[in-house]
């Protein structure tokens, strides 16, 4: 009997430790994979789609109400820099107007379309601010060969 309660809490101690530590954000890019070779369209944007997972729920910009693990997601193609923003942008695509796991990665903003490019996304809040995890933001980044 005793061995069936030690058992029990043990288990119970495991599942609550592990529910904690989902309640961590996190975020990573599903698709491009790192590495890939993507071929851009001969559109204006040249654009693609990029696919991200987070355990937030990713929603439009306003409509998290008292949900604190929800937000949407900020992408900048090149992060160290700001040559690929949309003009008069810090960035170069949000999914804030639509939430969901697909944001659009405007490789046509840049001086050069072609060649390597790092693709980085930022976990924001309701309210555009980066979401934070000791002191840190909660980001994603994956390294492309466009053509």
């Amino acid at each position: 009997m005793h061995r069936i309660i030690a058992t029990t809490a043990l288990a119970f101690s495991l599942l609550l430790g592990s529910a904690q530590a989902e309640d961590r954000p996190t975020l990573e890019i599903v698709w491009p994979a790192a590495g890939s070779v993507i071929e851009l369209g001969n559109d204006a944007e040249k654009a693609i789609g990029v696919i991200v997972r987070s355990n937030f729920t990713l929603l439009p910009a306003g409509e998290c109400g008292d949900n604190s693990h929800c937000g949407h997601v900020h992408m900048k193609i090149d992060p160290d820099g700001d040559t690929c923003n949309i003009p008069g942008r810090p960035y170069n695509s949000m999914n804030s107007d639509f939430g969901g796991d697909l944001i659009k990665a405007r490789f046509g903003h840049c001086p050069d379309a072609d060649g390597k490019h790092v693709i980085g996304i930022l976990l924001a809040d309701d309210h555009h601010k980066p979401i934070l995890v000791d002191g840190k933001p909660v980001t994603a980044m994956v390294t492309v060969t466009t053509k």
